[in-house]
């Protein structure tokens, strides 16, 4: 398991954040209650004690064996050599009941634009599809790019599906734009949003949704007030990390394609928690790259798909996901070879018993209440394996297949 090094990183809000986020920025709404005692120097109506605790309730930490904390998953709708979006977006829904099968506690899928590997371009339709497929996991996005799009669309989206399907909704908000410069162009339309509004946008979106007394304020969303999902904020940076953290929101820290911040996001994450109307404590998941087969050998070669597509990324030569027979043909350069093995040295590649081990030792490192898998893998059946072997070994408490077992769609 790779480690970062000891390079000292900030961990109070940086100058450009409390810049653009004060206390006073934040939702009176949003913001805990002060002790008993110390009565708010101003009265702002906001949800009722009852309204909070039926909240907090729904999005209390799911039961597991009492050793492990929950494990969730990252699907990107994988668009593989041969496969086409359809299909890949048609296995994503059917892997959703396999993951709800198994035991994990959420599901989400991440916006990506321009990328013909990956077919999760709308999350919130893609969602509604995952939530009528299953019937307790819960689904959401991880995450939904917000400088891509206006807040109020964002929240009347969500608020819809949290009305069709409440307390199963999760809104991960990311400040990344998920494509390149040209798609953004073609996305935004307006060089007014943009991800320097970030913190803005956030607090804009969550007031839709919380919950209120009287008239709602112009514009509303509808459904709105009342209809807010569970609000996590996503990164791989300190910035996220420190406006989660002065937001009293869930961070979820990207380590499965940025690893090197993690332990200092985390860190500022945790020094700069205020407790909220929705989380009184800190609350951490952390995403990784797995890939479990019964063998560590066969693990190595499913894996030199991520490798070649690694590759393809970076030299801009984007593509479906490449077969493991068209990355052992393909003939790595010294360099490529440095660039995929860097890439990948914190992906978690083996069979049950090392990929376990791994898992449990980025648990005791980062101290995260939950961990979410993320699983490239060229074939649906490899895929829903490697969820499988994991489940059963992390003791999830579900029947996982058996090795030999094929999975059905």
């Amino acid at each position: 398991m790779a480690t970062t090094g000891t390079q000292r990183h900030p961990t109070t809000p940086s100058k450009e954040l409390t810049r653009r986020i004060r206390p006073a920025d934040i939702p009176r709404s949003l913001a805990a209650s002060p002790p008993e005692g110390r009565p708010s120097a101003v009265k702002v109506p906001g949800p009722s004690p009852k309204s909070v605790d039926a909240r907090r309730k729904l999005w209390r930490r799911p039961r597991v064996a009492h050793d492990v904390i929950p494990l969730s998953v990252l699907d990107l709708a994988t668009v593989a050599t041969g496969s086409t979006p359809a299909r890949a977006l048609q296995e994503t829904v059917a892997i959703s009941s396999e993951v709800e099968r198994l035991g994990y506690h959420r599901l989400w899928v991440a916006e990506h634009h321009g990328m013909p590997a990956v077919a999760s371009s709308a999350p919130a339709v893609l969602i509604a599809h995952l939530a009528n497929a299953t019937t307790t996991l819960r689904v959401g996005s991880g995450g939904v790019m917000l400088p891509n799009h206006a807040p109020l669309v964002v929240a009347e989206q969500f608020g819809t599906l949290e009305a069709l399907h409440p307390g199963r909704i999760d809104l991960g908000l990311g400040r990344a734009p998920g494509t390149d410069q040209v798609t953004v162009r073609a996305l935004r339309r307006t060089p007014e949003m943009h991800a320097d509004t970030f913190p803005d946008d956030v607090v804009e979106l969550i007031n839709y949704l919380l919950p209120g007394e009287g008239a709602p304020n112009h514009p509303s969303a509808n459904p709105g007030r009342g209809y807010l999902p569970e609000v996590w904020l996503l990164g791989s940076s300190l910035f996220s990390a420190q406006l989660a953290g002065l937001l009293g929101l869930p961070f979820s820290f990207a380590y499965h394609f940025a690893p090197t911040l993690l332990d200092a996001a985390l860190t500022a994450y945790r020094s700069n928690f205020r407790p909220s109307v929705l989380h009184a404590e800190p609350r951490v998941m952390v995403a990784v790259s797995v890939l479990c087969a019964p063998s560590e050998g066969e693990a190595l070669w499913l894996s030199g798909s991520t490798a070649l597509s690694i590759l393809q990324l970076r030299s801009g030569r984007l593509g479906p996901l490449p077969s493991p027979e068209e990355a052992a043909r393909y003939q790595f350069t010294v360099a490529e070879k440095s660039i995929v093995e860097d890439a990948m040295a914190t992906h978690l590649i083996g069979d049950p018993d090392s990929v376990t081990q791994g898992l449990r030792q980025l648990e005791r490192r980062t101290g995260a209440d939950e961990i979410m898998l993320s699983t490239r893998s060229h074939s649906y059946e490899t895929r829903v394996r490697s969820l499988s072997l994991i489940a059963r070994d992390w003791g999830l408490g579900a029947s996982a297949a058996s090795d030999g077992e094929t999975v059905t769609r």
